[in-house]
């Protein structure tokens, strides 16, 4: 395990100024290279006590910012358009660079490392994803997988895609089987 002082808050780790322990992969790979902690020795430790008034200024005045811009992009949907099965599968997935590159499109500019997506999207649907503008602020973005523009604008509101599929085939079959009576009841004739 190494000890490391956090510049920022990290989520499910700790806050600004902590010192936390964590292995030495994570140290490494992660915090050390993003920014987000340095080494907790005693010039680091002194260095940092000096400069956390300036630190914790900066960090206030990333997260106001952060929280405009949240507040300004509140309610935000993309329409990420893929080809599909019948049963709404897709032949492919929708991650989070395609996720980024629709909310860059729809104008708040992020990259794919700030949304929140645990698996790739692999259905046509509705799916709130959290995007991270700010270590302490973050924003639900809707992102709308459809087939055609206008079977998104129908999932936008709020219609259910299968059942209006699953009814089409029914009235589609029941009106095969009536032909089909009536073509039978003709030969019999």
């Amino acid at each position: 395990m190494i000890e490391l002082i956090l510049m920022q808050r990290v989520e499910k780790l700790g806050q600004m100024g902590e010192v936390v322990k964590v292995r030495p992969g994570y140290a490494r790979n992660f915090l050390l290279p993003e920014g987000k902690a340095i080494r907790a020795s005693k010039e680091n430790l002194a260095r940092f006590a000096e400069q956390r008034a300036q630190l914790e200024a900066q960090n206030l005045k990333k997260r106001q910012e952060a929280e405009l811009v949240a507040e300004r992009v509140t309610g935000l949907t993309v329409v990420i358009l893929r080809t599909a099965g019948e049963s709404g599968s897709l032949y492919g997935s929708v991650s989070s660079r395609d996720i980024a590159d629709a909310c860059t499109a729809a104008g708040l500019t992020v990259n794919r490392s700030q949304i929140s997506l645990p698996s790739p999207i692999k259905t046509v649907g509705l799916t709130t994803v959290s995007v991270s503008l700010h270590p302490e602020v973050s924003v639900p973005v809707v992102v709308n997988v459809a087939r055609t523009v206008e079977e998104a604008e129908k999932q936008a509101r709020g219609e259910d895609l299968r059942a209006e599929q699953q009814a089409e085939e029914e009235s589609l079959e029941a009106q095969l089987a009536a032909e089909l009576s009536d073509l039978g009841a003709a030969t019999e004739e």
